[in-house]
């Protein structure tokens, strides 16, 4: 997941950007997610039927402009624990998530 630099946008709009993007997608529009902004950063919760959907919110709400950063911690089989550690690689501005405990 990529930090990415941006002027800043209000993280309410943030919020209803990824809601309108997720319900524009026809394989995520009737998913029942909790989405909150926080400093451009996009927290994903909820509960979703496979890992294929989990990684898809996850891109549309990291693709959505002015995001900053995803942490999704919607549960899925086979998905993560949503309390895993999230590391930070400050040099090159990701965020990589690998979903294991280290």
């Amino acid at each position: 997941m990529t930090i990415q630099n941006s002027d800043s946008i209000p993280d309410d709009r943030l919020r209803t950007a990824i809601l309108e993007a997720l319900s524009a997608d026809a394989r995520t529009a009737s998913l029942e997610l909790r989405v909150g902004v926080a400093n451009g950063v996009a927290h994903l919760a909820g509960r979703v039927t496979s890992l294929e959907l989990w990684r898809l919110v996850e891109t549309i709400a990291a693709r959505t402009p002015g995001v900053r950063g995803v942490v999704n911690r919607i549960e899925a089989p086979g998905a993560p624990s949503p309390a895993r550690t999230i590391h930070l690689d400050i040099q090159s501005e990701t965020v990589i998530d690998s979903g294991c405990e280290e």
